[in-house]
């Protein structure tokens, strides 16, 4: 009988890590994604989002799919054919968290890259149904990024102009 309770105990304790609740946030002002677990980020990484006049919606959205191995059927146009591993579906309509080259700005079609490994771990810790976040203006990001590209260069040394 005490054996028995002690099994259940256990059972009990370690059951409520399982059913922990997990959300992805996407922000695209600062071109980031943070698993979060419980309200606690677990990990992030960069991100590459949609660039202007294909941007990434914002929204409430929950990964309706997984796939490990997928190739697009719309990118390159007109067939398709470009390599997606690692897909997380958040649309019917294309719109997905994929592997993909994640450069320090918005360059994909619309789809939310990730860069490599962050995408196996992403892939891996989130289930169909998990909510999906995404939020913010890639406009943001621009500004805020090209704001400490002001320099002024002399021959020996370079300043850059802090805005506040």
């Amino acid at each position: 009988m005490t054996r028995t309770l002690i099994m259940i105990f256990m059972i009990l304790m370690t059951s409520s890590t399982l059913f922990a609740y997990k959300e992805v946030v996407v922000d695209l002002s600062e071109q980031r994604a943070y698993a979060i677990e419980d309200g606690y980020i677990v990990f992030e990484g960069r991100i590459s989002s949609g660039k202007f006049g294909r941007e990434t919606p914002n929204g409430e959205f929950s990964i309706i799919q997984k796939k490990r191995y997928h190739k697009s059927n719309l990118w390159p146009k007109p067939n398709g054919g470009a390599k997606m591993n690692y897909m997380m579906r958040l649309t019917n309509s294309g719109i997905a968290m994929h592997l993909g080259y994640v450069p320090d700005r918005p360059a994909s079609h619309g789809c939310i890259r990730l860069k490599n490994g962050f995408a196996q771990k992403m892939y891996r810790w989130a289930s169909v149904g998990t909510p999906v976040y995404v939020e913010g203006d890639i406009r943001d990001y621009v500004r805020e990024r090209d704001r400490y590209r002001d320099r002024y260069d002399t021959d020996d040394y370079g300043m850059i102009d802090y805005h506040d």
